[in-house]
């Protein structure tokens, strides 16, 4: 199985099999990290640097604990938009799987206004799944 995790901060194998259960045994993953402002004054004068950096070390981290475990598992930032950033993803990792992961009140509000998970699995024809909260 190829997963697609989208995630906002680190986790680990732990969090996949909660979400997934043994589905994710001998799974290559994708870890994406989406680069996203902090405050909206360093959006409107498009500061990304920090964003950028706080992405990959979010998808790094998460990529290094899963290939702890034994999983194949590499990194890499996304768009802020959550769409955008799986739209990208999927370009190059043809997912068999997506799990959306969203911690903060923050991300659940705005993932859920979007519907990413909905939109994503009509978009994208791929079942996803978000992480349990």
């Amino acid at each position: 199985m190829k997963l697609l995790v989208l995630t906002p901060e680190p986790i680990d194998a732990n969090a996949l099999r909660t979400a997934l259960g043994d589905d994710v045994e001998g799974a290559e993953v994708l870890v994406v990290a989406p680069a996203v402002n902090e405050s909206a004054v360093a959006f409107w004068v498009s500061d990304s640097d920090e964003a950028i950096g706080d992405a990959e070390s979010v998808a790094r981290r998460t990529a290094d604990a899963l290939r702890e475990r034994g999983a194949r598992a590499r990194a890499t930032t996304g768009e802020s938009e959550p769409l955008l950033a799986l739209q990208d993803a999927l370009a190059t990792f043809p997912a068999d799987r997506i799990l959306i992961v969203a911690r903060s009140d923050e991300d659940r509000a705005r993932y859920r206004e979007d519907d990413v998970a909905g939109e994503a699995g009509r978009r994208f024809g791929v079942p996803v799944t978000e992480a349990p909260r």
